[in-house]
This record gives structure tokens, C-alpha cells and sequence, in this order.
């Protein structure tokens, strides 16, 4: 077994983790609380649809090189319920996050919001959309198992200090 991820696998975990904060940054904090009437909405929305496209594409390509290359063998932390529970989040962490993409194209194209954003359409007046309220509770949720994620390998890194966070840097095999 390696004692690292895949190369490829690091650089698609890095930019992944890039676009994903950015997008929920984005949809929470810039295109939530503008008005469908603000010119600057329309800007927004075109960033954060090519942005979550290009993160849907990252993510198809980042789980077919997750499936194919071997990886490390997990770390044993000594709690077996912690030991059990890090794949189940790794997992999710990926099922929300095509949640999140399938539920945004979903309810933008509901609301002809493709149209607005890449043509000549007008935008919206609202997007009440079921697909919307799926999209919003897969953010809030996608949020909190990110800062999960996160404080974990903190804990690893500063706590346990067992080297876990080495596995997922760019250096030489």
C-alpha cells in the first residue's frame, strides 16, 4: 500500500476544496442577499454556475481516480466509532456535493435561469423551486461536514500528530 494519495488525486482534493467554499461562500453570503432586480445578481450567477459546472466536472473526475488508484490504508485513531465513521463522512461529502450540483442545475433550469445567465433571457422574478430547498439543505449540511472534515484533520495534525495530513500534500511519492 502507498503511503500517499495519487498525485492527481491531491491536486483534485485541493481545487475541489477551492471551488466548494467558494461556492457556498458565494451563494450564501454574495447571491442570497441580492435582489433578483440587482444587475450584479446576474454577474454572480454566471460565476457560480460555470464555477459549480467546472466543480461537477472535477468531482466526476476526482471519484474515477479515487475508484481506480490505490491509496493509503486508514488510519486507525484508536475510537473504532471514529474509525467506522470517517469513510461514511468521506462519502457524503461527495454525495452531497453532487446533491449540491444536481439540485442547482435542477432548479436554475426550472426558474430559465440559463437563459438569463448565458443568453438573452429575463431573469427570473423568484425561484420557488423544490429543487431549490434540496440545494439549500444540501449546502447547510455540505457546510457543516467541511468543518467536520476540516477539524478532523486538525486533530490529526496538532493533536495526534500522526502524520495524516502528509498523505494528502504534493511531494514525492
Amino acid at each position: 500500500m502507498p503511503d500517499r494519495y495519487h498525485p492527481v488525486l491531491v491536486v483534485l482534493h485541493w481545487a475541489l476544496a477551492f471551488c466548494l467554499v467558494g461556492l457556498l461562500i458565494a451563494g450564501s453570503q454574495i447571491l442570497a442577499p441580492l435582489a433578483n432586480s440587482d444587475p450584479a445578481k446576474l454577474i454572480s450567477f454566471r460565476l457560480h454556475m460555470g464555477l459549480g459546472l467546472l466543480t461537477l466536472f472535477l468531482m466526476v473526475l476526482r471519484l474515477a481516480v479515487r475508484l481506480t488508484t490505490r491509496r493509503p490504508a486508514p488510519v486507525d485513531t484508536g475510537n473504532s466509532l471514529i474509525n467506522r465513521l470517517a469513510p461514511v463522512t468521506h462519502w457524503a461529502l461527495y454525495v452531497l456535493a453532487f446533491a449540491m450540483a444536481l439540485s442547482g442545475m435542477a432548479f436554475s433550469r426550472a426558474a430559465g435561469l440559463p437563459d438569463a445567465v448565458f443568453g438573452d433571457g429575463a431573469m427570473p422574478a423568484g425561484f420557488d423551486h423544490p429543487a431549490r430547498v434540496v440545494h439549500t439543505i444540501a449546502s447547510r449540511l455540505l457546510m457543516a461536514l467541511i468543518a467536520l472534515h476540516v477539524a478532523a484533520a486538525l486533530w490529526h495534525q496538532f493533536i495526534r500528530r500522526d502524520g495524516l495530513m502528509a498523505r494528502m500534500a504534493l511531494r514525492r511519492r
